[in-house]
């Protein structure tokens, strides 16, 4: 999850309340608060509230549910009359961009430091570590309208933030800390994307870095923002939230026309849901005035229609309410959950195991009695574990974490073999031989299978070794197999088999590759074997 690091005086200040009263309070929004100091506050939100990703935020939703401030916020939005132009040879590398000219700023370093914590919280939050949304602030008094978002060539030169000389976008990628870190995101394309100004200067070249041109400091006064990416609906949840956290901070927002589309709206989306659809999710006893009042805690509009519906306007910063049920979330925060009264199920039942919890039981009687350890690994894991580390190419069936909690965790596995090389990693420093193996859910495609995977590591570890362990799984598995050659880039070749039954490859086994084992840091051979279980059923 995000850390949000807050400037306790302030956040104060926008509050309108004490800092002991605030952090009393944090974990009924749904954070967890890390550290406390005299000076600041780091606190960790749920990445599906990414409005709360910045001082600004925390304090509009704490006014109100302190009772300071209730209520739907309301933005004016003007024109600007600056307009933004999109090069079609975009279509296929970084389409979507959303802007706003944000004017009247008058920041202090707590500001600054507020709004580039945001932007970075966003980027990881909303953006998917800037591959799905990258955002820009600019200086607008150093620039000039109209501005142009082309596709230019590589060779284009601009002197990049933090540095006092001219690159080109390629060394950039290479010798810039920014674009080391995210070039993996333009690297493969023939032309990048770049935000310029009317007289043909760089501003931006987005995901990666802005340009030193446009730095925003104390004296900036008019911000240019621009937000690009590959999701026209992040894009703007983006914008929403920066435009919003900037009126926190007493500026204005005036709206840009992007080829002929006026950004930001920032108008709220209007739902009318049930009081007694709430009552029996949620266990309470409210009616619909109450519910209103809740509501409004939560800084939603709402207007009761009758005895057992209340019309909500929802801000346009809360990108997290797709449901009814959000909404009866975010009256159970505010009634109290240690008001709602605790009850047993109504339905009594008697269970019975479940097919593949079956078949687990058998794959753990033979493994064990193998001589391997249960491991139970994670079922959420990244790219980078699954395929970068193990040779092996992108699984495009992989399921992405909408809203991932950390970097470690993106995706839900689709192998168990890497999580278990993972385990190996960890403990290199126990002694040998470790042999474990660990049974469960992977997903592709949004089919969830079962599947198992076993590792061994210690000197002597070989093909004989563990084409003995498949050849010992599938008989007591009572599974009539046969060995093909495999291409599996995981194992070493001439040293991997893949496991047939009933002419369908079922598993592959074999000796680690040696690449592979530099990449998890390990100093001895390792072997090791995946099959699916849907085979057992």
């Amino acid at each position: 999850m995000p850390v949000v690091k807050l400037n306790n005086a302030y956040l104060e200040r926008l509050t309108r309340t004490d800092i002991r009263t605030i952090r009393n309070n944090l974990p009924m929004l749904g954070s967890e608060v890390e550290r406390e100091d005299e000076e600041q506050t780091d606190v960790q939100f749920f990445p599906n509230h990414p409005d709360l990703c910045s001082a600004e935020g925390v304090a509009r939703a704490m006014r109100g549910y302190l009772g300071i401030e209730t209520g739907l916020p309301t933005y004016s939005v003007k024109s600007s009359g600056i307009s933004f132009s999109i090069d079609p040879n975009l279509a296929n590398i970084r389409p979507y961009l959303g802007s706003a000219v944000i004017r009247n700023v008058c920041m202090d370093n707590a500001m600054i430091e507020s709004l580039m914590n945001l932007q970075e919280s966003l980027h990881w939050v909303v953006g998917r570590n800037r591959k799905k949304v990258a955002i820009g602030v600019h200086d607008l008094d150093k620039i000039e309208s109209p501005f142009s978002y082309i596709a230019a060539k590589r060779s284009t030169t601009f002197v990049p933030l933090d540095y006092d000389v001219s690159m080109t976008m390629d060394q950039i990628l290479v010798e810039h800390p920014k674009g080391k870190a995210y070039a993996k995101i333009v690297r493969n394309q023939q032309l990048f994307p770049l935000i310029c100004d009317a007289k043909g200067r760089v501003c931006s070249f987005p995901p990666i870095i802005n340009s030193e041109l446009t730095r925003v400091t104390e004296d900036t006064r008019n911000i240019l923002l621009d937000v690009t990416g590959i999701e026209p609906r992040a894009v703007m949840v983006a914008v929403n939230i920066v435009c919003t956290a900037m009126v926190e901070m007493g500026a204005t927002i005036e709206s840009v026309d992007v080829d002929g589309i006026t950004t930001p709206m920032l108008a709220p989306a209007v739902r009318t849901i049930s009081v007694a659809a709430c009552n029996a999710l949620v266990g309470t006893a409210i009616v619909a005035a109450e519910m209103k009042n809740l509501l409004e805690r939560m800084r939603f509009g709402a207007e009761v229609v009758d005895t057992d519906h209340v019309r909500v306007m929802i801000p346009c910063y809360r990108a997290d309410i797709m449901h009814d049920h959000d909404l009866y979330e975010d009256v159970a925060i505010a009634y109290g959950y240690d008001r709602i009264p605790a009850s047993l199920p109504p339905t009594f039942t008697v269970g019975k195991p479940h097919p593949v919890q079956v078949i687990y039981s058998l794959v753990r009687d033979i493994m064990i009695g193998l001589s391997y350890i249960e491991n139970t690994p994670f079922t959420l894991t990244n790219e980078k574990v699954s395929y970068e580390m193990m040779g092996r190419p992108e699984n495009s069936a992989a399921l992405s974490v909408l809203h991932p909690i950390s970097e470690d965790q993106t995706i839900i596995r689709t192998d168990i073999l890497p999580m278990l090389m993972e385990s190996l990693s960890i403990n290199r420093s126990r002694e040998l031989p470790q042999k474990i193996f660990a049974c469960g859910d992977v997903v592709q495609n949004l089919v969830t299978y079962a599947k198992m995977a076993a590792v061994s590591i210690h000197a002597a570890a070989d093909f004989s070794e563990i084409y003995a362990v498949v050849d010992a799984f599938c008989r007591m598995a009572a599974l009539p197999y046969e060995v093909r050659g495999s291409r599996d880039p995981a194992f070493l070749d001439g040293r991997r088999g893949d496991v047939y039954v009933a002419g369908e490859m079922v598993g592959t086994f074999g000796e680690i590759n040696p690449d592979v084992l530099v990449a998890f840091g390990l100093a001895h051979p390792v072997v090791a074997f995946e099959i699916d279980l849907s085979c057992l059923l």
